[in-house]
């Protein structure tokens, strides 16, 4: 698979370390254990479009998020994640 990295052009994925879903779900402090565990081990494996947090290790070391659909693995767009495309 190739992502195309906004700062770098496109690239081998082995290039890039997954990091999951980019939308934040974060517990709120008061959570227990139990939600603190679920959302650091539980994870949703949707087929078909989802937006992913990859991270640029073998080049720019920069943050980027992919907008890809996992049937086809086709990448409809690439941006850095410091903006805010929701």
């Amino acid at each position: 698979m190739r992502l195309p990295c906004p700062f770098c052009g496109e690239r081998d994925a082995a290039e890039f370390r997954y990091r999951g879903d980019a939308a934040p779900r974060q517990p709120p402090p008061e959570a227990d254990a139990a939600a603190i565990a679920d959302h650091l081990y539980l994870r949703d494996n949707p087929a078909g479009p989802i937006r992913e947090l990859w991270y640029h290790r073998g080049g720019c070391q920069g943050w980027i998020v992919v907008e890809r659909d996992t049937r086809t693995h086709e990448v409809a767009a690439a941006f850095p994640a410091s903006e805010d495309r929701r």
